[in-house]
Order: structure tokens, then sequence, then C-alpha cells
């Protein structure tokens, strides 16, 4: 089975999990925060690697035309079923973001490359994804281009599975976290994590105006659980520190998701 095809068995078998995942956590409200200053009503956005649908579906509660398109087919069901139960136009189609603009016609006033990123183990196949969107996004419109932090699988570890760390199978990752480097291989599925200090420079060959790099989960996700049961008032606080504080550089390491918004030159 080729990596392609481990990739879309894994979110075809994670469906639920995944549309769970981020419900009402830091790294969606953060992210959504972030997407509310360019992206209004009436906008065309384009989800790509929208996986079951989360933020697309937000965006069309929003009043945004929105497109989906996702590797996993299952995942691509599920967004279209709940789009349906909400009462909620959407068109997602099943697709490889490398190729997405031989998949997808028009040009849009935003685009989020939200996931495909984790998975493309080559750089040029991540440099594929990236002119793919860009072909589509308009000139001045914004991209929203998601990475997982190198940092995030000791993060993960620590608030979830402290024995992993004994686990030969994770001895190539922690080797590249003690390196001080990316890591691209076998993980939760094939997946690829970047240093934080390369997120820049990757994304400085593309004609992009950089307007944001953050992390997304800002400092709250060694303590999330914690902050999240905690009463409304008091998570609003946080998140409201968070925001403000995501764009530090010295906090990155912090989040176990990394986002750059950029706008199309």
């Amino acid at each position: 089975m080729d990596t392609t095809e481990i990739i879309r068995s894994y979110y075809d078998s994670s469906v639920e999990t995944e549309w769970e995942r981020i419900d009402n956590r830091p790294e969606f409200l953060i992210t959504c925060r972030y997407i509310d200053r360019y992206v209004k009503a009436g906008d065309k956005v384009l989800d790509i690697g929208g996986g079951p649908g989360r933020y697309s579906l937000w965006l069309a509660q929003k009043g945004c035309d929105v497109t989906m398109l996702d590797l996993s087919p299952q995942n691509v069901d599920f967004a279209k079923k709940k789009a349906t139960e909400g009462g909620l136009a959407l068109n997602a189609l099943v697709g490889d973001a490398r190729t997405v603009d031989d998949i997808v016609e028009g040009v849009f006033d935003a685009v989020l490359l939200m996931g495909p990123l984790y998975h493309l183990l080559e750089e040029s196949d991540r440099i594929k994804a990236i002119n793919a969107s860009l072909r589509l996004l308009k000139p001045n419109g914004v991209i929203f281009v998601s990475f997982i932090n190198v940092f995030s699988g000791m993060i993960y570890a620590m608030k979830f599975d402290p024995p992993v760390i004994m686990d030969g199978f994770e001895s190539e990752f922690y080797k590249a976290v003690l390196e001080d480097r990316s890591f691209a291989g076998e993980a939760f599925t094939q997946a690829f994590f970047i240093h934080q200090r390369d997120v820049l420079p990757f994304m400085a060959q593309f004609s992009l105006e950089k307007l944001h790099y953050f992390g997304q989960e800002s400092i709250t996700s060694p303590c999330e659980n914690n902050i999240m049961s905690q009463p409304k008032e008091i998570v609003d606080a946080w998140l409201d520190m968070s925001e403000k504080l995501a764009e530090r550089e010295d906090l990155l390491s912090w989040s176990e998701h990394l986002m750059y918004v950029g706008r199309k030159l």
C-alpha cells in the first residue's frame, strides 16, 4: 500500500474521531478567530483537506460559498450528511491536494490548506499542493496553511500517553526532536512534523505577503483539558490571552499546530 492509500485508509477509518477531535477545542476556536478577520459572508472559500467538514460547515453557517475537498471518501460523505442535516449548502469533493486545480473550478476569495501538509512527506509534494492552491486563489485573496509542529508529539505523549517514551518505535521521532529538526515518517499515520523555524523560510518561496504566523492552540496545548473544563468566562479569558500570545515566536513550541496566513500578491 503506497503512502497516499495509507493516509486515505487512516482517515476513512477515523471520521468520527476527527470530527470530535477539535470540537470546541482551542485549535478550532483560535483558528476561527483568525479566519474571521479575513473571511466574510458571501465569500467563496475553498477548504482543501477539509476532513469531516468542521471548518467547512462553520464557514457555510457564516454565509460563505464553500467548496471542500478531501482525500477520504468517508470524510466527504460525512461532511455532506452533516450539511444536509444542518440545511447548509456545501460542495464536497474527493481528491488530492496536489492536483486540486485539476478537480475544482473557479477562483476563490480564501483558501484553507489545513491538513494535507501534515502528510506530504516530500518537500516537492508540499510545494505542489501550495502551488495548486494558489492557482485557485484570486489576487489579494488570503490562504491559511497549517503544519504539525515537531514538538507536538512530545506534548501529546506528556498529556495522554507518558509510557510511550519507552517505546522503541518512537525512537526516530525522538531523535529528530533531540537533533532540533523536522521529522517525516511513520507516526499516527504517515506524517510530516515541521520544526517551527522552517515554516517561514519554506513559505517565502511563494508569491505571498505574510499576514500572520501563529500557534493554533497558542499556549493552551499542554493544559487544554483543564482550561476547557472551566466555566465559560474563564475559558473565554484564556482564549483571549492565547490569541494575544499566539504569534510570539518564543511560545510557538507550546502549540501542536502552526499556521501561516498569507495574501496572494
